[in-house]
């Protein structure tokens, strides 16, 4: 029987369609070294199979479920087992003022891995930019994570900063923030803000770790979001 690993490594990472540098951005995902990598924002349109899977492969990963534009990608280690994948309902047209803009469907993706000698559930979404339907979203996501009956860690570009209330709600939810002293995560080329989420079940323990010196130049040409390196153990 394959020994499980006692700390997971997991990289949420917004990706920005992998339109940016993508040699910048494999550089700075392989030097993480993630166990697991949720992605938000990930290649979409015409090829979107084809292409997560060479994004993936170009991290020296595996593109194992999706969700709208959220993935899950694993290290060949790893296994992901009962993966999970739900729509999350968001109008197609969005106003705000006199701004009619229309927005692409919502998702979430999950699926269970085996940390030592337990089992925790993984999920990423990505929220909208209309503050009361974001919160709409997260109940939908929420439902999902509590669907596993496990212990869980929920990742993802909330499109909000702590002072909302998504952030609020998910304390009130009874998790964890592994961010608070992480710093801000948009935009990558000046961090001012804090939108990237990374929240567990109290059962799990964890922090966000520093970003590999090595990349600090890549990380701006990457992406427009910094990415969350987290390490989970029970």
């Amino acid at each position: 029987m394959t020994e499980q690993p006692a700390v997971l490594r997991v990289l949420s990472y917004n990706v920005h369609r992998w339109g940016d540098d993508r040699e910048a951005l494999a550089r700075v995902v392989r030097a993480c070294a993630p166990d697991v990598m949720l992605v938000q924002e990930a290649p979409t349109w015409w090829g979107t199979r084809r292409k997560r899977r060479a994004m993936a492969a170009s991290f020296g990963l595996r593109y194992v479920a999706a969700s709208a534009r959220n993935a899950v990608l694993v290290a060949d280690s790893i296994d992901l087992v009962q993966a999970l994948h739900w729509r999350i309902w968001r109008p197609f047209v969005r106003r705000r003022l006199r701004l009619i803009a229309t927005q692409l469907p919502g998702g979430a993706v999950g699926g269970r891995v085996t940390l030592g000698s337990a089992e925790l559930a993984l999920v990423v979404c990505h929220l909208g930019l209309h503050i009361l339907g974001r919160q709409h979203e997260l109940e939908q996501v929420l439902r999902g994570c509590r669907s596993f009956g496990t212990p869980y860690l929920l990742v993802g570009d909330l499109n909000e900063t702590p002072d909302g209330p998504v952030w609020k709600r998910l304390a009130d939810e009874g998790l964890v923030d592994l961010g608070v002293d992480a710093g801000p995560t948009f935009s990558s080329s000046d961090p001012h803000k804090r939108i990237d989420g990374a929240h567990v079940s109290p059962e799990l323990s964890g922090r966000i770790l520093p970003m590999p010196p090595e990349v600090a130049d890549d990380l701006p040409k990457a992406s427009d979001h910094l990415p969350l390196l987290i390490e989970l153990h029970l």
